[in-house]
């Protein structure tokens, strides 16, 4: 049973170790200048200006956001189902008609409510 887990320990132990030398050597053999245009908190030219507080995200960027992962996380189940179709029965048919429809009906009902309408 001990044998079993041995990859992955190795895979864990060589990540960390790796993590850990490049970190090691990016701080030592880095460039140390400071400069007042390295310690400002963009480097875009952009000058920051008020408080970070002040600027509020719409509900709406949220919004779409869930959709996008609700879809996102749609075409992770369906891509195994759809390489092993042929050899699947007629309930996995079903069910995934089901799942795809439970996902459309949101995405109708998230179109009613005007979510994706941008304005």
């Amino acid at each position: 049973m001990q044998g079993d887990f041995t990859p992955i320990v190795w895979l864990l132990l060589s990540a960390g170790i790796l993590t850990a030398i490049m970190m090691a050597v990016a701080i030592f053999l880095g460039p140390k200048k400071s400069s007042p245009i390295k310690d400002e908190p963009f480097e875009c030219g952009i000058i920051p200006t008020g408080d970070a507080n002040d600027t509020r995200f719409p509900v709406k960027f949220y919004l779409v956001a869930i959709l996008f992962i609700i879809f996102d996380i749609e075409i992770i189940f369906l891509y195994p189902w759809a390489v092993v179709f042929k050899q699947l029965s007629i309930f996995a048919f079903i069910s995934i008609i089901i799942f795809i429809s439970v996902l459309m009906a949101g995405l109708l009902y998230a179109v009613k409510k005007g979510v994706l309408e941008w304005k």
